[in-house]
Formats: structure tokens, sequence, C-alpha cells
């Protein structure tokens, strides 16, 4: 169906609330271009489409971060909104209008929500111990209590889960817990909390989480929630805490959580209220607008679980859809600080165009959620062929040859085999803007490509740099220019919601005045250009390590922080086999204690990370009769793609154990000291799934 059939649709779309308690880096901006690129491509075809943002201005962090700095919350929180928006516009993301949660329009929305779902008996209020550091006078949250996990005895691990074997517990659980703020050992004090009963939505969100608004892989981990049965949700913090006091309580402020999303009611209500727009025609139950979140897979249960339970308790509507993606790895490794890889958006722009970067991620990301790699030896080469190589070397190559012999103007008429190939560029149009509307970016910029290559090829075959030196060929010169110069124009305009910095100077050029989807059906005949100037230029590995070696340099001088503002002491060493050396050997057991062990030979069909744990991989395994779900501590050693297709040796008959991140249902076999020095047991050739281990 062409544009013009189309009803004209109004569409209100959202990127996750940056926190307000650190800068923007490479990670972070997968999302926003992932979001920005859509909503560009929204307006260019003709819709009504509205784009916010906002910082999440509230919590504990940020309130002890601005303690240590000597400044207000408030004042925190502004340095950072300016230094986040500056980040963002540096990569052309632009938004329709960027808020903060620390806003009147966030209070009087977050007060009216809470007091919608009190009224209506979906708040509780139960008594919670917890840890409380007795010299800060405080409440410590899970992530603000150390100490050594109760399962495995691991040191240095939060108040909530251990990274190292994946157990999850309570603060008062761990051994010899201590305050990360002051060091002091908490003690156990009993506060009086308010909980939003997600339980009494439960039919509700089943439902919700099968109609069509998430992706396939979301909801069936979602199902593991909901079929365990879901818990109160604990939307209360105590004093003193940095956010908004809860309406008729003392001391009690929302939980971050609670008033996180909300923002981005609020920083539409502040864009409605500056621009005249009804507000309640995009939230209301019955609203014809679309509402779309783009959210990372770590945050899913905030916006698929709480979110649509908060809003339809509220009396409000529930998003149409909720866009997960995965994250982002360099150079196939988690990003790291010690290699200059976690880089920061700040230090990117000081070393190269930001274009780049969007057409790269573009090319990379598809509506799934799986984690992206930026390769930067592929990232170079890749932006080279194809932007600078195939698209603006067509304008490059043609451009001169209008201005020169025809004075700017472009032929006033087409053969019909040069209308022909002009049409098969056009053709294109709503299977592109199909895979623009799906997120499929990576499908859509490789058929694109295609489309250059084909360009190429023309002039290549029409060859003008020839038909320039012969005499009578004139016609022949300015249709064959003339057509490359309109096949570029097509490329930009499917390239424009990539890079539109780019696209822009493309369209000065071109002497166009906007870039329309559909303003493409028709070529440009007998139109005049400008001189033609270089759009983009080739992006060199060199420029590429003295990004690199800028990120190293600066996060080395920046050091790390504490929660209190202080230099980190180093974390405890834990202990540790080097390389080589060799653990004493265990108590003995009986050979009637071994026997009761099943191992069993296990092919891996699918090996994933679990974005919460630093150490664990989560491997699909088959053992011939069935499949199995293991949770497995070798993060540290493998990359799970190097896995898919191994085989392995698992304890078959052990008991499943529930997890944080779902149920292990059993245990893979390794060697060695620990760390990068692990080594999953393999079996020799010719062993099969399902095989005992006699």
């Amino acid at each position: 169906m062409s544009q013009s059939a189309q009803n004209k649709r109004k569409i209100l779309v959202t990127s996750a609330l940056p926190y307000a308690n650190g800068p923007i880096h490479l990670g972070h901006l997968v999302e926003y271009i992932q979001t920005d690129i859509w909503t560009r491509f929204q307006k260019m075809r003709g819709h009504d489409c509205t784009y916010v943002c906002a910082d999440d201005a509230h919590g504990t962090p940020i309130m002890l971060r601005a303690q240590a700095e000597g400044i207000t919350p408030e004042e925190l929180i502004a340095k950072s909104s300016q230094e986040h928006q500056a980040d963002f516009a540096g990569f052309n993301v632009a938004f329709d209008h960027y808020h903060s949660t620390n806003s009147s329009e966030n209070k009087e929305l977050a007060e009216y929500i809470y007091t919608q779902l009190k009224d209506k008996g979906y708040i509780s209020r139960k008594s919670v111990t917890q840890a409380y550091d007795p010299e800060k006078e405080m409440f410590l949250p899970d992530r603000f209590v150390k100490g050594t996990c109760p399962k495995c005895d691991a040191e240095d691990q939060y108040g909530d889960n251990c990274e190292v074997c994946g157990e999850t517990y309570s603060p008062t659980d761990l051994i010899n817990p201590k305050s990360a703020i002051s060091g002091a050992t908490p003690i156990e004090k009993d506060s009086d909390h308010l909980f939003f009963e997600l339980g009494q939505f439960e039919e509700m969100l089943k439902d919700w989480t099968r109609a069509g608004h998430l992706q396939p892989e979301i909801a069936n981990k979602l199902d593991e929630w909901l079929s365990t049965g879901l818990r109160g949700w604990d939307i209360s913090r105590d004093a003193p805490y940095f956010g908004f006091e809860i309406p008729g309580e003392k001391d009690k402020f929302f939980y971050v959580w609670l008033d996180a999303p909300i923002g981005y009611m609020s920083s539409f209500k502040a864009y409605c209220d500056k621009h005249g727009i009804n507000f309640d025609e995009y939230w209301q139950q019955d609203s014809e607008a679309e509402l779309y979140h783009f959210i990372g897979k770590d945050i899913i249960n905030f916006h698929a679980l709480f979110w649509p339970a908060m809003l339809s308790g509220a009396g409000f509507r529930t998003p149409d859809a909720v866009y997960a993606h995965g994250f982002l790895t360099v150079d196939g490794q988690k990003m790291s600080k010690s290699r200059g890889t976690f880089i920061m958006a700040k230090t990117y722009l000081e070393h190269l165009n930001p274009e780049y970067l969007r057409y790269y991620f573009a090319a990379k990301l598809s509506s799934r959620i799986d984690d992206i790699d930026l390769n930067l030896e592929d990232f170079a080469q890749r932006v080279n062929s194809d932007l600078v190589g195939k698209v603006v070397n067509i304008a490059s190559r043609c451009a001169g040859f209008v201005v020169k012999k025809f004075d700017g103007k472009l032929a006033s008429e087409l053969s019909d085999s040069a209308q022909a190939l002009y049409d098969s560029f056009t053709h294109e149009s709503e299977m592109i803007a199909e895979l623009y509307e799906k997120r499929e970016y990576g499908h859509a910029m490789r058929e694109i490509m295609a489309l250059a290559d084909k360009a190429n090829e023309y002039i290549a075959e029409t060859a003008p740099w020839v038909l320039a030196k012969e005499e009578g060929k004139e016609a022949e010169l300015h249709e064959s220019v003339s057509v490359g110069i309109n096949l570029f124009r097509v490329l930009m305009s499917y390239l424009a919601p990539v890079i539109p910095e780019t696209a822009d100077k493309a369209k000065s050029f071109l002497n166009l005045e906007s870039w329309n989807w559909d303003d493409i059906q028709q070529p440009l005949l007998g139109h005049e250009i400008n001189k033609f100037k270089a759009l983009m230029t080739r992006l060199e590995m060199p420029a590429i390590e003295k990004m690199v070696e800028a990120s190293a340099e600066s996060l080395a001088k920046a050091g790390s922080t504490a929660p209190d503002g202080k230099k980190g002491d180093k974390k405890p060493v834990k202990k540790q086999l080097v390389a080589g050396e060799l653990e004493p050997i265990a108590e003995q057991i009986t050979i009637d204690d071994f026997a009761k062990i099943d191992l069993r030979i296990a092919k891996i069909i699918n090996a994933e990370a679990v974005p919460e744990a630093n150490k664990l991989l989560k491997l699909t395994l088959d053992i011939g009769l069935e499949q199995r779900q293991v949770f497995a501590g070798i993060k540290s050693a493998y990359e799970p793609e190097q896995l898919i297709g191994k085989q392995t040796v698992m304890v078959a008959n052990l008991a499943p154990r529930k997890m944080r991140f779902g149920v292990s249902e059993g245990m893979v076999l390794a060697a060695g000291p620990g760390g990068e020095d692990l080594y999953i047991l393999s079996p020799d050739q010719g062993a099969q799934p399902g095989m005992r281990v006699k």
C-alpha cells in the first residue's frame, strides 16, 4: 500500500531514561540511535510522530554522589542533563522533548497514579526487615551491602545475588556484611513499606504479554515469572532519599522505579503544554494513538509487567509494544575500561564522525534482542565500502560533469531504459519502508547497498568520463550523469533516517527542500543542482586507534569512584589459584556416593549471556532424551557463540535449582583455576548426546 493510501498515524515513542549519575557511553547509544532512526523514518512517511525522553533523576546513588561532590542533588542532575543532551545532540538523536523525572509534571502524575492504585485497593502495607547503616543512619538498598555469599563463600558480593554461583538472597543472609557507603557493619531494622499488589493483575498480564506487544522471546521469558505467581512490588523507600515524598506518609518516598516510567508521560505532558496538544488523546484507555517504548533487555520486567499493570490499574492505556534490544560488545568482548573499549560518547565525538556509528549500528540491528558487536576493523571497512565507496561515490563521479558541461542542470527527460532503471529503484520503496517499520535495519541496509551496487554498475557501463571526451555524445553523457544523480537521490532518501547529517548535506547539494518518503516517485528532471562538496571522508584505522587510546587514558585518569565519592579502594582479592597450581584433594567419598552421579554427554545447542550476572552463561543442552537449561559460571572463559555446537559432560541427575534468572537443570563440568583459564570438559569424537559417561 502506498503512503498516500495510508491514514496519518499519531505515534508517541520513548527510549529508556538514562540515569543522571553518569555519562552516556556507546552501549547506551545502541538504543537511542535505534529509536531515532525509527522516529525519523515515521516522520519522513508523513506521520505525526513524537519522540520524548528524560533523565532518570531520583534514587540513593544520586543523593550520595551529590553529597560527595558537595553540591545539591538538583545541581548534580542539572549538570548531568546538560551533558546527556549534548552527547545525544552530537550523535544527531533528535528528541522532540527532553525532560527530567524531578519535575512538577512527574510529581503530579506519580501522585495521581499512586492515589488511583491506593483507592482501588492495589496498595498494601507490610513490615520489612532491612539492613541499616548505623553510621550513616540510613537504610541500605541491596546493592549498597556487600559481603560473603552464604552459598559458595565468594567474597565481595552484592546484597541481592552472588555473581559467582548465581544464588539469590537478601542482604541479611550475607556473611560478614558491610555497608558499601561507610564500611560499617549493618544492623537489622524493621520499617513499614508500601507494596503494589502485582498479583492482582496476573490474568491481565498473561493476556497482555501474549497479545503481540512483546517480542516472542521476551514473552516466553515472562512466562517463567507469571507461572510462579507474582508477588507484591515494594514501591517505597525510607528517608533519607532523593525523590518524591509519598502523599499521606511521613519520611516515605516513591522508589525510583515507580516514578521513572511515569517520566515518559510527564515528558510528553510538558511537550503537550508547550505546543497545545491534548495529552489525554494519547493516554486515555480508548486512545487511537500509538505508544511504543524502546528499552534494553535488562529492564524488561519493569516495562512489561510493572508498568502495564500500573497504567491499567490507574485507568490509563497500555503500550502498543515494548521493543527490547541486546547489549553492545566491542571486538567480541564486553566493553573494557583497561582496553579503552568502554568508550564514552564524548570521547567518540572528539575523534570520529557520529554518522559512521549510526550506520554501523543500523547495519547490525534487527527486531530481535541479540547482542551486537562493534568490531573496530569491520567498522572501518564497512563505512568505507558502503557509505564512501558505494553511495557518496555516485554523486562525486557524476556531479562535476553536470556542473561543468550542463550548467548544473539535470536532463529534462530520460530514455525508456533509463526511466525503467530509475523505477526499479523506487519500486523497492515499500519493501524498504516495511523493513524500517519492523526495525529490521540490517536487512534494510543490505537492500539499499544492493541498489548502490546496481547504480555503480550503471555508471561503469555508461562511463561518463569516456563520453565526455567523444564528440556528439552530449545527450548520452547528460542522461548518464543525470540518472546517476537521481539514483543517488533515491539512495540518500532511503538512508536519511540513518545518516541525517549527511542527508542534509546531500539535500543542499541536490537543491531540495526536504526529505519526504514519497518524493522520489518522480525523478528530478530539468532540475538545477549545486556544486558538489565532499559529504563524507574515509574512516581510517589510526583515527579509531587514537580514540581507543584516548578512551583508556581518560578512564584511567578518572579512576574508580566509591559510593561515598572517595577514590574506591581496590576490591578484596578473591582467593584464586594461579595457572599450574593445583587444589588440594577434597575429602574422600565412597564408590556408592560416586555411583549416584549420572554423567551424560550433552550437546550445547544454544548459549547466551545472563545480563544480570557477570559470570553466568545460560546453556541449552541436548542430552538425547530431552533438552535442559543450565546456568554455568564460565562467562569469563567463553563467548556464547564459541560454545554452540560443542559437546560437553553434564551432571544430569542434579536436582533443579531455582535461581533469580530461571531454573538450572543440571551442571556442566569444567576444569582449571578459574577466570579465563577455565575449560569445559569435551568428549572424544564419536560420543553422542545422551550417552552415559562410565
